[in-house]
């Protein structure tokens, strides 16, 4: 869960290939699925939700939103970032 998503998806990108976070380890900065809620609460709830689910039905609600898996950064925010960035 995050309040800023262009924030989060730029904090992964510049974490990749940091091997002490799960993100950077696993190169995990491309989004192709995402919520928006109005309140964190509800936010927190619907994470809860999902963790139990399977894994098909993951990539279900996924397919449902983004049925050819598209790389969705540069809805969010210019991607990939500017080199500086970081320096912000």
């Amino acid at each position: 869960m995050t309040n800023n998503l262009e924030y989060r998806i730029i904090e992964h990108y510049l974490n990749r290939g940091n091997s002490k976070t799960f993100a950077g380890r696993y190169f995990c900065y491309q989004l192709i699925y995402y919520e928006k809620h109005s309140s964190p609460a509800g936010a927190i709830e619907r994470e809860k939700e999902k963790k139990d689910w399977s894994r098909d039905k993951k990539e279900e609600l996924i397919n449902r939103f983004n049925p050819d898996w598209k790389f969705l950064n540069n809805e969010i925010t210019e991607w990939p970032p500017h080199p500086d960035i970081s320096r912000r």
